[in-house]
Order: C-alpha cells, then sequence, then structure tokens
C-alpha cells in the first residue's frame, strides 16, 4: 500500500487547492446574477466530472480485486466503506469500458460533399453534405457495443471543411485526413504511422518498416485497412479516440475488432496513447463486416 499512500494525497491537495481556489472566486463575483449563473454551470459540471470519477473509482476497485492485490475486506478499510458495498461497487460496469470513455461519450462523424451520386439505401441521388452509409453502420455497430458495456453515446456531425471541436472528453473521431486538415495536421505527429496518396490512390504507411498497406478495395476485393489510434488533444489537456479506414468501410473494421479485443485492449492500454492499424473484410451481398485483425504492433508515443 505505500505506492497508494504516496500516489493519492497529490492528487488530493491539488484537487482541494483548485476547488477552494475556484469556490473563492465565485463568491467574489459582485453581480448576483452572474454568480448565479455561474454557479449553476458549475453544479451541473462537478456532477459530471462526480459520475467520471465514481467510474474510475469502481473500476479500480474491480482491478484491485481482480489482480489480488486487496481482498474485499482489505479494500473495504482502505476506502472506509463496507465490505458489502465494496462488491457492491466493484460489480458494476465492466472496466474496459472506460477505453472509450465514462459517463457519455460522443462519436463525430464527417460530412461529404455529394454532387448527385446515388447513394446505398437511397432511391435518388443525394446532393450536398452528407455522412457516408458505412461511417452511420459503423457509429451503430458502435452504439451497440457502448449500450452492451453501460455507456451512453450520442453523434454529431462534422461540418464540411472538417472544424470539430477536439479539446473535450469522451470523445471518438471517424473522419478521414482528406476530409480535415485539423484531423491531418493532427497525424502528422505520429512518428509510427502515416496516411500517404499516390498515383494509385490513398493508402497507409508503416513509418518503422516502411511498409505500404493499401485497400483491397482498391483491387476489386472486399476489404479494407484502417488507422486506429488514441491522439493528443490541441490543448494538450487530453486524449481522444480516433478511426479511418483507407475507405469509409474500413472504420467498421476497427470496431469489428473492437468488440472481440475490448478488454484485452483496455487491460494493455488503459488511456494511453496508441496508434494501430486494422484490416478488414466484409460481406459482398451485405456488406457487413466478417472478420478483422490487427496488423501492426500497438505504437506508443516515446517516453508514454
Amino acid at each position: 500500500m505505500e505506492q497508494l499512500d504516496g500516489a493519492a494525497p497529490p492528487l488530493k491537495e491539488q484537487l482541494d487547492a483548485a476547488l477552494d481556489v475556484l469556490l473563492s472566486q465565485l463568491k467574489e463575483l459582485s453581480d448576483p446574477l452572474e454568480r448565479a449563473k455561474v454557479a449553476h454551470t458549475l453544479v451541473g459540471r462537478t456532477q459530471d466530472y462526480g459520475n467520471e470519477f465514481q467510474v474510475v473509482r469502481n473500476e479500480a476497485m474491480n482491478e484491485t480485486l481482480r489482480v489480488g492485490q486487496l481482498n474485499s475486506t482489505q479494500l473495504a478499510g482502505e476506502l472506509g466503506i463496507s465490505k458489502g458495498r465494496v462488491s457492491q461497487l466493484a460489480r458494476g460496469a465492466p472496466p474496459e469500458r472506460l477505453f472509450l470513455g465514462s459517463g457519455k461519450f460522443t462519436v463525430a462523424l464527417a460530412e461529404k460533399l455529394e454532387d448527385g451520386k446515388l447513394q446505398d439505401g437511397r432511391d435518388k441521388p443525394v446532393q450536398g453534405p452528407v455522412i457516408a452509409t458505412e461511417d452511420v453502420q459503423t457509429y451503430e455497430r458502435l452504439r451497440e457495443l457502448a449500450e452492451e458495456v453501460g455507456l451512453e453515446i450520442a453523434f454529431e456531425r462534422i461540418p464540411l471543411g472538417g472544424n470539430v471541436r477536439l479539446n473535450r472528453n469522451n470523445l471518438v473521431v471517424i473522419c478521414g485526413p482528406r476530409l480535415s486538415p485539423l484531423i491531418e495536421q493532427i497525424l502528422e505527429g505520429d512518428p509510427h504511422l502515416r496516411f500517404g496518396k499516390d498515383d494509385e490512390g490513398w493508402h497507409l504507411v508503416d513509418r518503422n518498416t516502411g511498409e505500404v498497406y493499401r485497400s483491397p478495395m482498391d483491387r476489386g476485393e472486399n476489404g479494407d485497412v484502417a488507422y486506429f489510434g488514441r491522439l493528443p488533444r490541441p490543448d494538450g489537456q487530453g486524449t481522444f479516440l480516433y478511426v479511418a479506414g483507407i475507405h469509409a468501410r474500413g472504420s467498421g473494421g476497427v470496431v469489428h475488432w473492437l468488440n472481440k479485443e475490448l478488454a484485452n485492449v483496455h487491460r494493455e492500454l488503459k488511456a494511453k496513447r496508441f496508434s494501430t492499424l486494422i484490416s478488414s473484410r466484409f460481406d459482398s451481398k451485405t456488406l457487413e463486416i466478417v472478420d478483422s485483425e490487427r496488423i501492426t504492433p500497438f505504437y506508443r508515443p516515446e517516453g508514454a
């Protein structure tokens, strides 16, 4: 328990100090309406963070018991709660849910411009900004996975131009670099994997091995390759999950793979930054993903 005793107090002291400053500044607001509005907003935000802290606590309790670091009686003593309460909290949602987020997370899907093309499932050509049918299907599969592990999920559109608000918690972005200069710029910071384009089309490159991964779809086959990673937010205060296939169908392969590997991925990576490539195949008639596999290591930033 020396490690826990040494690590916890500094975090608690930082939180207490930050809350003391915030409360003091709030009380000093001279305009009562402004004070009421700010206080009302902070009440909602503290409730949101309280829910997230509870999820982290329950997951950590579950892991402590699972790895045998403490038994239920010992853990109850450390937390100052009853043994029954330990069992109740640790038995909650599976810990791997934290890989996706806590409470409620948002999936941002990119719009693209269609000029009279006939999309799957539509009787008439579509014009104007749309979300690819494949991305909608990927979202639905991700929603099913989220529900299985007890998470709420919502989606939002990334407008044409790719301007997506990345500086927030619990975010998954499904958007190719060709649709968002912002995403393209962030991906350039990955020293291991990158998107590229040449006369044969878009592809993915492993910078460590020099291997180029091209989409089987470009050869008329039923498969694709996708980039999957946890990338840094522009404000440096966190990360977001990122998914993008060479073609839109490949993003679904990542979710298909996560359905099989979520518990293992969480156990290995937690919320650490990483990037990897996922290969997948789909049924030519239903277009549903039927197989998926990770084809590169989990690459990590230096020092992470």
